[in-house]
C-alpha cells in the first residue's frame, strides 16, 4: 500500500496512517479497496474511493497548512519516535448496514464547503462528498487536531412508504436525505 500503515485490531474498525504526501491519496483509494473487499462490500468502493481522496486530499490542503507535503519525509525523522503517529489517518468502520469513512489530521479547524463556482479548479470535494454518501460531518479531537467522517450505507436504504412518497412529491427524488452534524 505504498506510504501508508494499515491497523486493526477489530476486524471491523480498521485504520491506515498515511505519510503527509499526495501519495497519500492514492494509498487511501487502495486501503479503501482491499478492505471493503474483505469485507464483501465492494460495490460501495466507488463511493467510498472518491469520498476517501476528497477528505485527504482535504487534509493535505489545509489541515497542513503551508507545509509542502511532496516534501515531508515519508518515515519519521531521527527527533520523532520510531512508533510516532503520522499526521493523517483514515479510518473504516463497518457496523452492518453501515460503512463510515473516517479522516483525522492534525488541524482543528473544520471544514467549510464553499459556493460552487464553476469555473474553479477546485473547491468542489464537499459537494462531492455530500452528493456520494449518505450523511457527512466532524468533529473536534481532545487536544486538537479533528476528524471529517461521511456515513455509506452497505444495504439499499429503505423509506417507510409514506416518507418516500412525501420525499419524491418535494424533491422529485427518491434518494436518500442528507444531513449534517458539525461541533
Amino acid at each position: 500500500m505504498g506510504t501508508g500503515t494499515a491497523l486493526a485490531t477489530d476486524p471491523h474498525v480498521v485504520s491506515c496512517t498515511l505519510a503527509p504526501r499526495f501519495e497519500a491519496v492514492r494509498t487511501a483509494r487502495e486501503f479503501a479497496r482491499s478492505t471493503l473487499q474483505g469485507w464483501g462490500l465492494g460495490e460501495l468502493f466507488d463511493d467510498v474511493s472518491l469520498v476517501a481522496s476528497e477528505l485527504v486530499t482535504n487534509a493535505l490542503r489545509h489541515a497542513l497548512g503551508a507545509a509542502e507535503p511532496a516534501r515531508l519525509p515519508m518515515q519519521p525523522g531521527p527527533r520523532q519516535a520510531a512508533d510516532a503517529a503520522l499526521p493523517i489517518r483514515i479510518s473504516l468502520v463497518h457496523r452492518a448496514p453501515q460503512v463510515v469513512c473516517a479522516v483525522s489530521d492534525p488541524s482543528s479547524t473544520g471544514p467549510v464547503a464553499r459556493e460552487a463556482d464553476f469555473v474553479a479548479e477546485s473547491g468542489r470535494g464537499l459537494h462531492l462528498v455530500d452528493s456520494f454518501s449518505r450523511s457527512w460531518g466532524w468533529h473536534p479531537l481532545a487536544g486538537a487536531g479533528k476528524v471529517v467522517w461521511a456515513l455509506f450505507e452497505a444495504a439499499p436504504f429503505e423509506r417507510a412508504p409514506f416518507e418516500a412518497a412525501s420525499y419524491e412529491a418535494t424533491s422529485g427524488s427518491a434518494a436518500a436525505g442528507r444531513h449534517r452534524r458539525s461541533a
